[in-house]
């Protein structure tokens, strides 16, 4: 009996499949989950950075003073590897979408990756170094 209906599930090909879970998958996810986050650390940039603090007046020891805190630290750079990361994320699924050349879009993806390494690297050791 059930073999039958396993059988009968497969020719109909009603038979259940889990889910495969790719790098696509976690991708989508990712750019689901971080949109979310970096809308709001976002607005706590803009409120503390726009409207609390005149940007005309920043300076380095306003900077100095407010990354004396660790936690701040760690706000930026979430900020940064998040937006980054979200940013890179996008432009591969353009990239995907509008560069037809497996070629093309392979200088296309390193020249995007490599930029967005680069920022990171400089950005991570600003944050990191900075007295």
């Amino acid at each position: 009996m059930a073999s039958t209906i396993k059988r009968d599930s497969i020719e109909n090909g009603s038979q259940r499949r889990s889910p495969r879970q790719n790098f696509e998958t976690w991708s989508w996810l990712f750019m689901r989950v971080s949109g979310i986050v970096l809308f709001f650390l976002a607005l706590v940039h803009f409120f503390i950075m726009h409207i609390m603090h005149d940007v005309t007046t920043t300076t380095v020891a306003f900077v100095a003073a407010r990354w004396s805190n660790p936690l701040w630290r760690v706000f930026d750079w979430l900020l940064l590897a998040l937006g980054l990361l979200h940013g890179t994320n996008g432009l591969r699924y353009i990239m995907d979408d509008y560069v037809r050349s497996p070629v093309r879009r392979m200088i296309v993806k390193a020249s995007v990756y490599g930029v967005s390494g680069v920022l990171f690297f400089i950005g991570t050791l600003t944050i990191v170094t900075f007295k």
